[in-house]
């Protein structure tokens, strides 16, 4: 059964003049959808990973298919596709930790955030012993049981990364 461990928001980040202006949009999708109907450049990762999906997610609310020209998929990780954004100074969408890792290296700025469309839970899931017999379930599940307790929540509150917390500990929410 999946617990709950923590959370962060995603945000989108671009050049600090906005040409596309998403900074005053309603919601996340107005915000694609303003960045496509400018045809701005947007690096998107291409990887399939859970910020890939979540992007693709924001895509379809928007009705818009992203291959309009200044879609870029780079298939790579967070940190790379933000270099590339960067150099291009064009749009893209990250995790707040990632940003707050990279952002001292970027020459672009958080223009929009907030919307509960860009929530990115995590939870911590044990892998079925009857499966999967090689795995080690009982070290697995001391790791989990300490991940949600209330030091382990503490010490994920307490990560901090230039003075900024990067998770949300929430394993004692309902």
């Amino acid at each position: 059964l999946p617990r709950k461990l923590m959370y962060n928001d995603f945000v989108i980040v671009g050049p600090e003049k906005d040409p596309a202006k998403i900074a005053d949009s309603a919601d996340v999708a107005q915000a694609f959808k303003k960045i496509a109907n400018m045809n701005m450049t947007f690096v998107s990762r291409g990887d399939d990973s859970g910020t890939h999906k979540k992007e693709k997610g924001i895509w379809q609310q928007s009705k818009i298919e992203p291959n309009f020209g200044g879609y870029r998929s780079v298939g790579q990780g967070m940190g790379p596709t933000l270099n590339m954004a960067n150099e291009m100074q064009g749009y893209t969408m990250t995790d707040r930790g990632t940003w707050l890792a990279y952002n001292n290296k970027l020459d672009l700025k958080i223009l929009f955030q907030g919307d509960k469309n860009l929530f990115n839970p995590y939870q911590v899931i044990l892998v079925n012993p009857e499966r999967y017999p090689t795995i080690n379930y009982q070290g697995a599940k001391v790791f989990s049981d300490w991940l949600v307790n209330p030091k382990g929540q503490q010490l994920i509150n307490e990560f901090k990364l230039s003075g900024k917390q990067l998770f949300v500990a929430n394993a004692n929410e309902k």
